[in-house]
């Protein structure tokens, strides 16, 4: 079988080979669904080829964290999911003989060099849309363990459908290399159908419901609307009084509600454009329990995020090794808080409103939102009608007593039209004495407390230079 991404091989061997001379190795990982992810492969491999290793996770990599890593006692720190954008500070400790660094990322990285490094921006890659941290690390772990990896294809995918790596509802670029090997392996299904997130646990009222990818008048954000319209369809979608849910429906089921679905849709005036969206490629872990949040790639990634955003990575990483039972339990609860918080931290966002200027749009929510799911309500409010869509969102939450964490989302029409918001994050935020960086069209940054006036000028700058 060929290497997934033939462009990184040579940096994958390298690596791989750096891990196989190391004594052990600390691996240091973010904590998103990415990040997760991408340790659950990391770890997975350095097990399997028996390399000694601790993990530790980190919300945001800056010097003071770089220098608790090298307090540990290892020679060799493989960083997943970071660590490119921080080359300046992980270099410094490289020179002094603190450890050897190995990284295996897919943000923009710093100007400053190392040997082992594996980044698809390094040759040609687009790291925001054809390859996650969690590819990179899968690439990695392929170098490392040949086919005795593929079976980690389906974290990978995860990892990338968490990072918002689809374009137009379906992977590109490197990341369907990875599917296809995962698919080979047995443990992933891509499919064309619904494309609506909840397939796996919602109740069908429900996923129609709340389904935020399309509005269709009559259903959408209406739970009668949404029952009459299944009603009204010759299916029995009930099971022992309880409504089914879209994994309970059989091939022909599923035909019948999408077609009915699909002329709802154009009856009531949504645009072509639209109603496609209703129906894209879905990723299925086919190892996992049907009807559960672990079978779907999105569902999956989403209970990943909320164990993160609660300081709980151990719980996120236990269920990416394959651990279920007690770890599996803790996430779920762990996601019904994070769901109700960004329902709350939504409606606050609505109830308060926007401040629009000339090329942005922000809020600052102080101690009101958690400074840990402030981009994700800001994301979720620049897909309502609460904002407006021409321009980026900016949302401010108080991080600790001296720092502000700044999280800014904007859309793919912006990011066509000359938006990057990994360059505004990080030049705005290293004028104003802060940090920060990320993708073109979600970024983040964390700047001095009392100084957001003088970073939303700096930011308001570098947007009229790019749009």
């Amino acid at each position: 079988m060929d290497a997934p991404v033939p462009e990184l091989q040579a940096r994958a061997a390298a690596c791989a080979d750096a891990l196989e001379a190391a004594d052990s190795v600390l691996l240091a990982s973010h904590i998103d669904a990415d990040g997760l992810t991408s340790a659950g492969i990391a770890a997975s491999a350095l097990e399997r080829a028996d390399i000694p290793h601790d993990i530790v996770f980190s919300k945001q990599l800056d010097d003071e964290e770089i220098a608790g890593i090298a307090a540990h006692d290892h020679d060799t720190v493989l960083f997943t999911d970071f660590g490119s954008g921080q080359l300046d500070a992980i270099t410094e400790h490289e020179r002094t003989g603190d450890f050897t660094p190995i990284i295996a990322d897919h943000h923009q990285p710093a100007d400053a060099d190392t040997q082992f490094h594996l980044n698809p921006l390094l040759e040609g890659v687009d790291g925001g849309k054809e390859l996650s941290g969690a590819g990179a690390a899968y690439v990695l772990a392929r170098a490392l363990l040949g086919e005795d990896a593929t079976d980690l294809a389906a974290l990978a995918i995860v990892g990338a459908v968490g990072d918002r790596q689809t374009v137009d509802g379906e992977l590109v670029g490197a990341n369907t290399q990875i599917a296809a090997e995962g698919v080979e392996a047995g443990v992933l299904d891509t499919a064309k159908d619904l494309a609506l997130y909840g397939t796996q646990t919602r109740p069908l009222p429900k996923l129609l419901e709340y389904a935020s990818e399309v509005y269709v008048p009559g259903i959408t954000n209406d739970e009668n609307g949404a029952v009459r319209f299944l009603d009204g369809l010759d299916l029995e979608l009930h099971d022992g009084g309880d409504w089914r849910t879209w994994a309970d429906l059989s091939h022909d089921e599923r035909q019948t509600v999408v077609s009915a679905l699909l002329k709802r849709a154009v009856r009531h005036g949504v645009s072509s454009e639209d109603v496609t969206k209703l129906v894209g490629q879905t990723y299925t872990l086919t190892a996992e329990e049907p009807g559960t949040e672990l079978r779907d790639a999105s569902e999956f990634s989403t209970l990943l995020n909320a164990t993160a955003r609660y300081e709980r990575a151990d719980v996120g990483l236990a269920v990416c090794l394959g651990e279920r039972g007690e770890p599996l339990e803790a996430a779920r609860t762990l996601l019904r808080e994070h769901r109700r918080n960004l329902s709350e931290g939504l409606q606050w966002v609505k109830r308060e409103g926007v401040t629009i200027e000339d090329d942005l749009q922000w809020f600052h929510a102080e101690d009101r939102i958690r400074e840990t799911i402030v981009g994700i309500v800001a994301g979720m409010a620049l897909g309502s009608d609460a904002t407006e869509s021409d321009r980026p969102i900016i949302g401010f939450g108080y991080k600790n007593d001296e720092e502000t964490k700044v999280s800014a989302r904007g859309t793919s029409q912006l990011v066509d039209r000359g938006l990057d918001l990994s360059a505004v994050m990080s030049e705005a935020s290293q004028a104003v004495g802060g940090d920060g960086g990320g993708h073109t069209v979600a970024a983040g940054a964390t700047v001095p407390r009392g100084r957001e006036q003088e970073f939303l000028d700096e930011v308001g700058d570098v947007l009229a230079d790019q749009l």
